[in-house]
């Protein structure tokens, strides 16, 4: 027995090394043009979009170093379907739909193809964001589009391209993000209750429009004086004097900021009565470099010597605190935790070597808005993303049971996910999150069974009709 089971593992071994043999060998590198120097005046640049606010600003800043940088605003199925027929379906959903959103704005006429280069952002990390340009290269190859340049945006080689960034860009890039994180902050809190429907919308434009016109004359640089026109604008906004349930939206990036990711969940929320709370990239930015600092701690590597970082991070934290500073001081407006807010929420729940994906900073981000009276919280996560299903899903129970009032669901979402599942897992969210407020307990058991079995029911109808 044991002779006849070595040679048959011996011929399937035989087998195995000549088919190995005969395969012909696939060249992984797929040749696209460089952006070079003498692009940049004739060449528009197409970005995906993420962030719209904080974009818009950033879109004026590249146009002034003279970059045609278009950051698209495309949506509907067709840049689904572009995604689905041009990336592997298993490929994790922000993958599918930048790329597919990159397709769809060549496919649609609107653009000249030899004057046009793709830009995306390429982390280097475990995640499988490391290779979306790779995914973007192949599914440009399929298509007969290999003459279009792609531009890999890296923070460890930033002029590698002709795309370059200088200090002096990088530095009003980041005070867009201070601005774009508070005007982000302040709309959820004003948009769900405004009087006149469309203002908060109207004063966002303007307030984009004037600090674009900062960073034009130099003025953006006036970071408290700046910080306080948004907030008067804000606070100019007529209120309705009601109480409604808090959602807090976490989950990974691209799936918290991008409407066009989580089917316009802040829009939804407002539209069912909630008012959502979303915390700004601020947190994201300062949680990848403190990951240079867990590094050195950890794994006995080189201290942390970047005197650019450590620059970058202590400015982030004073416009951090600066921000919450002016809110708490000058308005009725809640203000947002800081980074070591969340550093201290998450502690003793998750360790700050788990840092794949959005890692400790998610879950220390759900426990954070929990103590600070945000009970209710959606985590937006694509399917098949493993370190946020580790970060998010995995640490529900965590987080319950150290906050044992939080009312938490995890959404995925992809391609072939039901948009009316997802709308009732929300539902029934909210209707616990509204009876929790009402403070009627009994209406809450009742609430919670009834839309339970609605959304059992909607799921097997939906599972016959498939």
């Amino acid at each position: 027995m044991q002779e006849r089971l070595s040679a048959l593992l011996e011929l399937l071994s035989n087998k195995a090394e000549q088919e190995e043999r005969e395969m012909p060998l696939r060249e992984h590198t797929i040749a696209t043009p460089t952006f070079s120097a003498d692009m940049k005046a004739d060449y528009t640049i197409l970005v995906p979009q993420m962030l719209p606010v904080h974009f818009k600003l950033l879109q004026g800043i590249f146009h002034r170093q003279g970059y045609n940088l278009e950051f698209l605003s495309n949506d509907g199925y067709s840049v689904t379907e572009q995604g689905l027929q041009n990336v592997h379906n298993d490929t994790c959903y922000p993958a599918l739909l930048a790329i597919g959103q990159l397709l769809d704005a060549i496919k649609s006429g609107k653009y000249d193809l030899n004057r046009i280069a793709l830009l995306l952002p390429q982390t280097g990390g475990g995640c499988r964001a490391s290779n979306y340009v790779y995914l973007l290269k192949k599914a440009l190859e399929k298509n007969g589009l290999t003459h279009i340049p792609v531009i890999a945006l890296r923070l460890d080689s930033l002029n590698a391209s002709g795309l370059v960034i200088t200090k002096g860009m990088l530095l009003k890039a980041l005070f867009a993000c201070f601005y774009g994180d508070m005007i982000l902050w302040l709309k959820n809190q004003t948009k769900p209750y405004e009087v006149i429907s469309g203002h908060t919308d109207k004063v966002i434009d303007i307030l984009t429009n004037q600090l674009d016109q900062s960073f034009a004359n130099g003025s953006y640089i006036r970071l408290k004086k700046n910080y306080l026109r948004i907030l008067n604008a804000f606070k100019q906004i007529r209120l309705k004097d009601e109480k409604k349930p808090k959602v807090g939206i976490v989950g990974e990036i691209y799936m918290k900021y991008a409407p066009l990711g989580n089917n316009d969940l802040e829009n939804y929320l407002i539209e069912q009565g909630a008012q959502p709370v979303v915390t700004g990239v601020l947190d994201f930015m300062f949680y990848s470099i403190n990951n240079t600092f867990v590094d050195a701690k950890l794994y006995k590597g080189p201290a942390f010597s970047n005197i650019f970082k450590k620059q970058a991070f202590l400015l982030l934290m004073k416009g951090q605190t600066l921000m919450a500073k002016i809110i708490r001081r000058h308005s009725d407006f809640m203000p947002p935790s800081s980074f070591t807010d969340v550093q201290k929420a998450a502690r003793g729940c998750i360790s700050e070597g788990v840092k794949m994906g959005e890692g400790w900073l998610l879950t220390g981000e759900m426990i954070d808005l929990i103590e600070n009276g945000v009970n209710n919280i959606v985590s937006a996560q694509p399917f098949g993303c493993l370190p946020n299903h580790i970060v998010a899903k995995g640490m529900i129970r965590a987080v319950k049971d150290r906050c044992p009032g939080a009312n938490i669901i995890a959404i995925d979402y992809d391609p072939g996910a039901s948009h009316t599942n997802q709308e009732n897992r929300i539902k029934l969210l909210l209707a616990n999150a509204n009876a929790e407020l009402a403070g009627n307990t009994a209406q809450h058991r009742v609430l919670h069974l009834q839309n339970y079995q609605q959304a059992e029911a909607t799921d097997d109808n939906a599972s016959i009709r498939a």
